[in-house]
């Protein structure tokens, strides 16, 4: 009887992994997020290990093209359509509830003043689910989204490291987005970062915009050269300025990671709320070849 009933559990534990099995291959790769093709040279100074990188390029998913100004970068033309789509299309399968936002781009000298939209997602009834404002008269960024009890919480951003985001030249601004916590960096620099409540997930039958005048809806007039959604909130702080810009952007502090854990420690940010970031990473040990050398172009 005893041997029987050994026989019996043994055999009830075999059955029961392969289910479980896949059911933590199933919650790892659910295909929300599908693979992102990013340049090698974006990490490399600071992981000992390639990156499995997922999320979106929205300047292809909203179909933008490629031209060349004069003596300067290729940048995206943003014509003058309406820069909106269905939520659907951009995120067939929703949004995950922490991503990076990474985006490059420059204003212009009749817009560094506006107030615009860089993101935002809108549900079925016109109701804001997730906002990024940039707003050049006050010299800050804004973040807002729709709470679990869904009413808007926004946070603003006025470190005075962001006042050179209007001064017409290219900077990379990018959001880490985590469960508690949004943090804001320009220029591969951690410029600051604020705890949060949790964040309702997104209705998928609304639209989603970029880089638009809030005033008429359309198109921003500013020069935009990157923007991709992440489905890491790491790659915020991961990615570095190795690229045609980097000669432009000004680093801070050297530091490196060696991709084995999370850089951020999140248990310390209740107490680092609306103060001053500390030193973050110098993200501008490039190779050689990836550095160019680029003269502002003053003639806006």
């Amino acid at each position: 009887m005893i041997c029987l009933l050994r026989w019996t559990a043994l055999i009830w534990t075999l059955n029961s992994i392969p289910c479980a099995l896949g059911m933590a291959v199933s919650e790892q790769s659910d295909g929300s997020c599908p693979p992102l093709s990013v340049e090698e040279h974006r990490f490399s100074d600071v992981l000992d290990r390639p990156l499995e990188i997922t999320g979106f390029d929205l300047t292809e998913m909203f179909l933008l093209r490629k031209g060349t100004i004069a003596e300067d970068l290729p940048s995206f033309r943003l014509g003058s359509s309406p820069l909106i789509k269905p939520t659907k299309l951009i995120f067939p399968n929703g949004l995950p509830s922490e991503y990076s936002l990474v985006s490059i781009w420059r204003v212009r000298r009749t817009t560094k003043k506006d107030r615009w939209y860089l993101w935002q997602i809108f549900d079925q009834s016109g109701g804001s689910q997730v906002t990024v404002v940039v707003d050049g008269d006050k010299k800050v960024v804004e973040f807002s989204f729709q709470s679990l009890l869904r009413n808007t919480l926004r946070y603003t951003f006025k470190s005075r490291d962001l006042h050179a985001l209007f001064d017409r030249q290219w900077h990379k601004l990018s959001i880490s987005v985590q469960t508690n916590a949004v943090s804001i960096y320009m220029d591969c620099k951690l410029v600051e970062r604020r705890a949060t409540d949790e964040r309702a997930s997104i209705d998928l039958s609304g639209r989603t915009l970029i880089t638009t005048r809030i005033e008429d809806g359309r198109p921003v007039d500013i020069e935009l050269k990157q923007f991709l959604i992440y489905c890491d909130p790491y790659i915020a702080e991961l990615e570095n300025c190795c690229d045609e810009i980097s000669v432009l952007i000004q680093c801070g502090a050297e530091r490196t990671f060696n991709g084995t854990a999370p850089p951020l420690v999140t248990a310390q940010i209740p107490l680092m709320l609306s103060q001053p970031a500390p030193q973050s990473i110098d993200r501008c040990h490039c190779p050689a070849e990836k550095v160019h050398s680029i003269q502002p172009n003053r003639g806006f």
